[in-house]
């Protein structure tokens, strides 16, 4: 050091002055810290037998502190990754490989303009998020032993990066592998097998969807609505919480990691539950480029437009060092240029309202009712999920999407479009009422399982030929083919009947799949004794799924080898499975089966392996990718894939294991009925906690597989009851 300091007063002086500054440069340390305290002491939290965090402030903002703090309790690791995520800090800690999903989050929105975001908000929405920020950061001021990997502070600002709870949003689609080749290698990918350069799910990927069921008091025993809340998800991306204000606030239900409202859930008075809707509100726009005077232009109709750039850079890690790079974005009216198509640059435009969208988002927590829930819809910035509703006045509803542009129905927006044709561009949005929506139809019962809106309600659904086609171009899957069959049956539901519905093991997949490779191996009549063994199994087979079953096993690989190795031609799995049906040579069903009995042979030591043996739920650490592995202790699963029809999904998969692991599907699942008092019952999967050293961390995983659902304590007095904890943030947790 060039100066020493020879005075104890003056070390303690520059102490207290080092200790008064705030890291934003705003507020001192000191006065931060009792305005936490303050705060906290107006939060209490109760956990109940379950670890699930029931939240109780005085105001709105004090329950969003609480919230945030007790997430930061539950799974730190998983708040801090998806704002890392979120913000465009990703590669910083993940090494440069996370640099163009860092660029892409950039592309839509810089800090700066986050912040402008934020201090155009509403006030009541910036003290949200103020108590957003001021909940991690006490949690991370009282638990010094808790390292961030980057983010050691959150700032208010930081919501506006992750205004809705779908997992990534609209952003995801958008292609960082195009944006790489774009920005890194100036080279054009071209289009996907789908026509266009968006991000498409491989074909034997688990659906990343949901079940929504909204059912009407003329078919359950109360004669109350009810509601099933079953988001198909990342396990362990959402935990399960309960927030409770002075102000009005009583939610209950999933919230996605970092966020301050409840996703997917219910109130006293309404329960809303998302699905994907896979709605078409995503458009790519092909833009002309002209050079001209070293300046670049993109070329709209007859005039030349200045196309906007920004220097932008990004760190990351490199080994121990931080490296930069600087890359220039580009933008037009349409949206920023994110990858490129032959010559031509690509704009994507997508939904981008964070203010609005975190809005609406909130509000929807606390409406009462049917208008006030369209009041809220009114906003239509819930742009990638479809919405199913009940509520405690017996109304049903679904609403298929909610932001849809405008467009000339004359162009194919399901590929890209030409930017420099003015005819092509959104001409605002269409109104709530033009929408597809459902509201009590008569047959009493509403489904959505990421499929065509055109079912939702058997012979009451919406008509095709009455809405523009981008507004809905999914189709039938075999997920909604069962909820249908099922409803149509539904009568005198109770939670637990609801349950055992929402569970059934029939797979209408292999209703229509194994059928042809029965008639195929009547046809052929080889003579191979194991092969008739085998066959005479899926002959006999009631097409359910269970953990004793050998005929699932024998059905899951079969038709996972079909799809990956089989001739059909392109299209969805229902057509594929229809021509695998009746369509494909008997002797490539046969061979295709014979490889997948010596596959079962040689991983497990026999074909005839029953279900629960392949099929397993394991979680061994809090890590955000599982480390799987066959010799440690694991729990068998009678659940399958929702690619065969499985409407309580169970995506798994072999991690350098001979045994498939489950990863997504059912994570949080609830059964909501409505009347004088709201009853509700949940699983989880795994646990609330991700810390392997909590009794939570893995006490719901033998009931996830048993499907043996808890009772959801929503009034006081009943979260009084069965508290095992009970403090204010900042104190130590006495049980």
């Amino acid at each position: 050091m060039k100066y020493l300091f020879k005075s104890k007063a003056l070390l303690l002086l520059l102490f207290v002055y080092l200790s008064s500054c705030a890291t934003n440069g705003k507020t001192d340390t000191a006065t931060e810290l009792a305005k936490w305290e303050e705060q906290a002491a107006r939060v209490t939290i109760m956990r109940d037998d379950f670890g699930v965090p029931h939240v109780y402030g005085k105001t709105d903002a004090d329950a969003v502190f609480g919230l945030l703090y007790a997430q930061c309790e539950d799974d730190f690791n998983r708040v801090e990754r998806n704002y890392m995520w979120a913000i465009g800090r990703l590669a910083e800690a993940e090494g440069e490989e996370m640099i163009y999903s860092d660029l892409r989050a950039k592309l839509y929105m810089t800090e700066e303009e986050a912040k402008a975001e934020y201090e155009r908000s509403p006030e009541w929405l910036k003290e949200l998020c103020q108590a957003f920020a001021d909940g991690i950061n006490y949690y991370l001021h009282s638990h010094p032993e808790v390292k961030p990997k980057l983010l050691t502070r959150f700032e208010p600002w930081m919501p506006m990066y992750f205004s809705e709870g779908s997992i990534g949003g609209d952003i995801e689609s958008v292609s960082t592998k195009g944006i790489k080749a774009f920005y890194e290698e100036d080279r054009s990918l071209g289009l996907n097998s789908h026509g266009h350069g968006l991000v498409q799910p491989a074909l034997l990927e688990e659906p990343k969807g949901s079940n929504g069921f909204a059912i009407s008091g003329k078919h359950t025993a109360s004669g109350d609505a009810m509601l099933l809340i079953n988001p198909h998800t990342s396990f362990f991306f959402r935990g399960e919480v309960h927030a409770v204000s002075e102000e009005g606030l009583n939610a209950y239900g999933a919230v996605t990691w970092g966020q301050f409202f409840i996703y997917q859930g219910f109130n006293e008075k309404t329960g809303w539950m998302h699905t994907s809707a896979y709605a078409d509100v995503i458009d790519e726009f092909e833009e002309t480029i002209v050079k001209q005077d070293g300046k670049l232009f993109y070329r709209y109709g007859e005039e030349l437009r200045p196309v906007e750039t920004q220097e932008v850079t990004l760190a990351y890690k490199a080994g121990d060092e931080l490296k930069k790079k600087t890359f220039t974005t580009y933008r037009t009216h349409h949206g920023p240029i994110t990858h490129m198509n032959g010559d031509k640059w690509v704009a994507t435009a997508l939904m981008w309202k964070p203010a609005d969208a975190l809005i609406q988002s909130y509000t929807r927590t606390k409406k009462s009712n049917l208008k006030e829930f369209d009041e809220m819809m009114q906003m239509r910035t819930n742009s990638s999920n479809a919405t199913v509703y009940a509520d405690a006045d017996g109304n049903i509803a679904y609403y298929h999407g909610n932001f849809f542009p405008k467009r000339d129905t004359s162009f194919d927006y399901s590929k890209p479009v030409d930017g420099s044709n003015p005819k092509t561009d959104w001409n605002g949005l269409h109104t709530l009422d033009e929408t597809i929506r459902l509201v009590n139809p008569p047959n009493g019962w509403i489904q959505n399982c990421n499929s065509t809106p055109f079912t939702a309600a058997a012979e009451y659904s919406p008509k095709k030929e009455d809405y523009p086609v981008y507004m809905a171009p999914s189709p039938e899957n075999y997920r909604g083919v069962h909820a249908i069959r099922l409803l149509k049956k539904a009568e005198n539901l109770t939670l637990d009947k609801l349950i055992d519905l929402a569970y059934d093991p029939y797979l209408p997949g292999f209703e229509v799949l194994i059928p042809g490779l029965v008639k195929a191996y009547d046809a052929q009549k080889p003579t191979d004794p194991k092969l008739k063994a085998a066959i005479d199994v899926m002959r006999n087979w009631d097409y359910a799924v269970s953990e004793e079953s050998v005929a699932m096993s024998l059905a899951h690989f079969y038709a996972t080898n079909l799809l990956r190795d089989g001739s059909a031609p392109k299209g969805h799995i229902m057509e594929r499975f229809d021509y695998y049906a009746d369509t494909a040579p008997a002797s490539e069903r046969l061979e295709i089966f014979s490889k997948t009995i010596a596959e079962l042979e040689q991983d497990f030591g026999k074909w005839n392996t029953p279900w629960g043996e392949i099929n397993r739920f394991q979680r061994l650490t809090g890590d955000i990718k599982q480390p799987f592995n066959d010799a440690a202790p694991s729990i068998p699963v009678g659940m399958a894939s929702g690619n065969w029809g499985a409407l309580a999904s169970y995506g798994a998969n072999r991690y350098d294991t001979k045994r498939l692991y489950g990863t997504s599907g059912n994570s949080f699942v609830a059964m909501v009925e409505f009347g004088d008092k709201v009853k509700a019952k949940t699983i989880l999967a795994g646990g609330q906690s991700g810390d392997p050293k909590s009794p939570h961390f893995n006490d719901q995983a033998q009931r996830y597989a048993d499907v043996q659902f808890k009772d959801v304590a929503y009034y006081r007095e009943d979260v009084e009851k069965r508290a095992k904890a009970r403090y204010k943030p900042g104190q130590k947790v006495v049980k």
